[in-house]
């Protein structure tokens, strides 16, 4: 599975960015497809996922109610809505996908694949 994460960029807090992960190789579908982030100096962090089979998804609870993730299975892709932006969020996003079970979905080592980032800077 190949995976083409895009739609970073530079927005003023409190702004909306929608950041795509396209899939080849595989259909989205039969994977967990997450979001994780990885700021300057710190360790990557998850922030959304979207469980195999549309079973369900789950946020971080430093971006609960602000993102959503959703996924379009005949563009075979994910995305992530970003709304009320904060300095705080700003970070090379990346999105993966894997077979990780409930308990494990925030582990980054729990996902096969990755996609190469794609950077968020959000400005006060």
């Amino acid at each position: 599975v190949q995976l083409q994460a895009s739609g970073g960029g530079a927005v003023q807090a409190g702004g909306s960015l929608r950041l795509s992960c396209v899939a080849s190789g595989r259909t989205t579908s039969s994977f967990t497809v997450g979001w994780f982030r990885q700021a300057p100096g710190k360790e990557r962090e998850f922030v959304a996922a979207f469980r195999r089979n549309n079973s369900g998804s789950y946020y971080a609870d430093s971006v609960k109610g602000r993102f959503t993730i959703s996924r379009d299975n005949a563009k075979n892709a994910v995305y992530l809505q970003m709304n009320s932006l904060k300095p705080g969020d700003t970070a090379v996003y990346f999105c993966a996908a894997g077979t990780p079970i409930l308990s494990a979905i925030s582990i980054p080592s729990m996902y096969a694949y990755w996609g190469q980032g794609t950077l968020v800077t959000v400005s006060s």
